[in-house]
């Protein structure tokens, strides 16, 4: 393999990857970065406030799951409270049979 024949090889590897030559991608990428900070200036966001959007929403589904799991646990003991006391009533009562 000659030096030009790596190259070429690398380059088709490459083009493959991005899925075009890199020369047209870094044109794409570019015209779509403008598009999305002008957007994002539109709607006075930052890269900043968008990963915190992103972290606050997986906290909040975080702590939602919890609550769920809190609240499935507060209906057990509530049932608990009278299933349990009736269960050893009954168990006491046969237990002389």
């Amino acid at each position: 393999m000659t030096g030009t024949d790596f190259q070429e090889n690398a380059l088709s590897a490459l083009t493959r990857f991005l899925g075009d030559t890199p020369l047209r991608i870094l044109v794409k990428l570019l015209i779509v970065s403008f598009l999305v900070g002008l957007v994002m200036s539109a709607f006075g966001w930052s890269p900043y406030d968008v990963v915190m959007g992103i972290r606050n929403f997986f906290l909040d589904i975080w702590n939602l799951g919890f609550r769920a799991i809190d609240r499935v646990l507060g209906y057990v003991l509530l049932g608990a409270a009278i299933v349990i006391p009736a269960f050893l009533l009954i168990r006491i009562a046969n237990y002389r049979k």
